[in-house]
């Protein structure tokens, strides 16, 4: 059923893991609220890391906010988009850190979208060997995915998200209004992370989805914050039993291995993360249906979905002279690959995710049909 559109207190989603374990905040007014903060560990200083396209939208409100709680806040603005997600830009983290005297107990505040999360994580993990940070993310797609469960890192030009460090948030703040600023197509990229819990863990939620999807591309509120509550609890349960990806939580990379290929091999930036999933889950999904494992009617149920919520659904030509084993090769460099044998997150039935390899040939015939 849709949801109705009325404004919705403040959910949380906690993460399990020991002495690890934090809460996912999900509402409105959260990001310029000083008592957001109040439970944070205390530190001399703050610094909140952004970019050029956030920044001036709310840096303000959460160095105001976190004010209250820090001698010191500090803003370092980066370079915007994945193309800067790399060592270069990472240092410049390190710059600010050092050149303010920063010690063990600063609290870094990752302010932005997946980029900014993931490089702002790796610098926390990595200052004098592990500083706390919190993440603040200001897109959709880091709100229901990068931003949860500690995967950290930056590409490499021969890999994507390749050197990195699995290290926990104190906290996630998801503030549904930060949303409101969100470019269209930034907010379809999100909703790929947000359809790819359907398939592999909760049919309901991807029926609820296809019910509520032109809700969602409207921004509705109460829509969205169902959508991002929904899929935290989902990552958050796996996450939960497989913190560094040894097993269960490979499933969570469904669309991710062909996604990842589009990514590298058209150069980063040119599509987004979430435009390479939502056509990446469309292939996994082919994949799955030659496999024997879904039939073709689920496939062109899911393709449906992705195409209605207007992301790509056939994959970029990456050779002219040789397409699928161009692919081949990029997939063979993704971080599931075993001793060369690609590892595809496949559909074993809807509602459930395995991991499985699959003949060269029958992923060629894939990928064949699958391009334009």
């Amino acid at each position: 059923m849709p949801v109705n559109s009325s404004s919705s207190t403040t959910a949380q989603v906690q993460i399990n893991l020991a002495e690890r374990s934090y809460s996912i905040l999900i509402g409105s007014q959260l990001l310029g609220q000083s008592l957001t903060y109040q439970q944070l560990p205390k530190a001399a200083t703050a610094l909140v890391v952004s970019n050029t396209k956030v920044a001036p939208l709310y840096a303000a409100q959460l160095t105001q906010a976190l004010e209250a709680h820090y001698a010191k806040v500090l803003l370092l603005t980066l370079p915007d988009g994945e193309a800067y997600k790399d060592w270069q830009t990472l240092q410049l983290i390190f710059d600010a850190l050092l050149q303010n005297g920063c010690d063990r107990k600063t609290v870094l505040f990752a302010l932005g979208g997946g980029v900014v999360g993931d490089m702002t994580g790796f610098a926390a993990a990595s200052y004098m060997r592990g500083v706390p940070f919190v993440q603040v993310p200001t897109t959709l797609l880091a709100q229901v995915d990068s931003s949860v469960g500690g995967k950290t890192a930056i590409n490499h030009p021969l890999g994507k998200n390749m050197i990195g460090a699995f290290y926990q948030p104190l906290l996630v703040i998801c503030d549904l209004d930060v949303l409101v600023t969100l470019p269209a197509r930034e907010l379809r990229a999100g909703l790929a992370e947000v359809i790819k819990y359907g398939p592999i863990a909760d049919m309901a939620f991807l029926d609820w989805i296809e019910s509520n999807l032109d809700a969602l591309l409207a921004k509705d509120s109460a829509a969205l914050a169902h959508a991002i509550q929904r899929s935290c609890e989902i990552k958050a349960a796996v996450v939960g039993q497989d913190e560094r990806e040894s097993g269960l939580r490979a499933i969570l990379n469904f669309g991710h291995t062909f996604g990842h290929a589009i990514e590298s091999g058209l150069g980063y930036g040119a599509w987004l993360h979430g435009e390479g999933v939502g056509c990446g889950m469309v292939m996994a999904a082919h994949l799955s249906q030659r496999l024997g494992l879904v039939d073709l009617s689920f496939v062109t149920r899911l393709t449906r979905l992705i195409e209605r919520a207007g992301l790509p659904v056939k994959g970029p030509v990456l050779s002219a002279t040789d397409n699928a084993g161009r692919y081949l090769d990029l997939m063979r460099i993704d971080k599931k690959s075993e001793a060369g044998e690609i590892r595809f997150v496949v559909i074993d039935g809807p509602g459930r995710a395995a991991v499985r390899a699959a003949p060269d040939a029958l992923v060629r015939e894939v990928i064949d049909a699958c391009c334009a």
